[in-house]
């Protein structure tokens, strides 16, 4: 087995997880769902189940999909054996080096004697994305660290490349889920009313901003499922509201008993553009239907995605209206790679209860 094989071949990257070859330092990377961390072959770190490995090319690219370096291994020092896979990594490192000037695909060829047409085609291979795309994910992870350190929106945005306010603004809504002067405050000036209410699975807490619903909890404990809406939204204005909502709340709770399979309610969520991406392919998938990562991923055209998927999943904060119990893992569990959503609430009981009543809708 060659290190370029053992780049896209799960299966033979697994055998040389397990043995912890050591000799395949260069040959990939691999993301653990469970931790959200990304280590190379022969970390000492304890091995993970194959269901919950990712495989990358590039640290470049596990860290595009969410996952961290281990700091046993140190893995960001990963340096490739493939001649393509190297290219790409110096490509990512000149992106990240000139950020600020945002090199077109025509300066990134003349930089390193390729085509432009070449190296779309190969940075997209390896990483899923094209240069402009990493480019872009870069500048806002850098816009969201210096705003949530106190930097001004105005130095912030021409601070990491964005020519002009308007083309952050145009962007906000995809990828801040708000305006980026709001994103750095936590939200703050945000008002949401919220209702909590007896469903078919106990308690459910429905918010709302003036633009639709913003949260969505299953409980069976009115403090807690209080303490979610209020963690998610710190800086926010928050009031409860019994009256409020009484529609939509009505609509949940029917789709809850199987009468309204189908939801199409209003949604205003901090969101990136990956995400939305999630949750519309999540929203697709039929009435007492499942997926798993991988499928989904594959479904939204971004194959080696499926980890990203799953934090995306772990990321809604409007269970029901985003049914993010309908994605599993390839061992057809219908979680995420974390115990429990945020409210503490069993995805486990959202599955079951719509596997049942589409079993009495089919029945009927």
């Amino acid at each position: 087995m060659t290190q370029q094989v053992a780049m896209k071949d799960k299966a033979d990257c697994w055998d040389v997880i397990q043995k912890r070859d050591r000799s395949h330092a260069g040959a990939f990377v691999f993301g653990v769902k469970t931790t959200g961390i990304y280590c190379r072959p022969g970390c000492p770190a304890r091995t993970p189940n194959y269901e919950n490995i990712e495989v990358y090319q590039l640290p470049q690219a596990a860290e595009k999909a969410g996952f961290r370096p281990c700091k046993r291994c140190h893995p960001q020092e990963f340096t490739p054996a493939n001649p393509q896979a190297t290219l790409i990594q110096q490509v990512c490192r000149y992106i990240d080096d000139h950020i600020e000037e945002a090199p077109t695909l025509d300066q990134l060829g003349v930089a390193f004697s390729v085509s432009p047409f070449h190296l779309q085609r190969t940075f997209k291979s390896i990483m899923g994305i094209t240069p402009r795309q990493y480019a872009e994910w870069l500048r806002l992870g850098c816009l969201k660290g210096r705003l949530r350190a106190g930097e001004n929106v105005t130095d912030a945005l021409y601070s990491v490349g964005f020519g002009s306010s308007s083309r952050l603004y145009e962007r906000s809504d995809a990828t801040l889920g708000m305006t980026p002067a709001t994103y750095s405050r936590g939200g703050e000036g945000m008002y949401i009313h919220y209702t909590i209410v007896d469903c078919e699975l106990g308690l459910v807490l429905v918010g709302v901003t003036e633009k639709g619903i913003c949260s969505v909890h299953l409980g069976r404990n009115e403090t807690e499922l209080v303490d979610v809406i209020h963690a998610e939204y710190p800086a926010a204005h928050i009031e409860r509201n019994r009256n409020a909502m009484c529609d939509w709340v009505t609509a949940i709770i029917e789709h809850l008993k199987g009468r309204r399979p189908h939801l199409d309610l209003p949604v205003d969520v901090r969101a990136s553009a990956f995400e939305r991406l999630v949750w519309q392919e999540l929203i697709n998938i039929p009435y007492g239907e499942t997926r798993t990562y991988g499928e989904i991923a594959a479904a939204i055209g971004h194959p080696k995605a499926a980890s990203a998927v799953a934090h995306a999943c772990y990321a809604n904060p409007t269970a029901v209206l985003v049914p993010c119990h309908r994605a599993h893992r390839e061992d057809g569990k219908p979680a995420a790679p974390y115990d429990e959503p945020r409210s503490k609430f069993s995805w486990q009981t959202l599955y079951d209860n719509e596997q049942t009543q589409a079993s009495k809708q089919k029945e009927g």
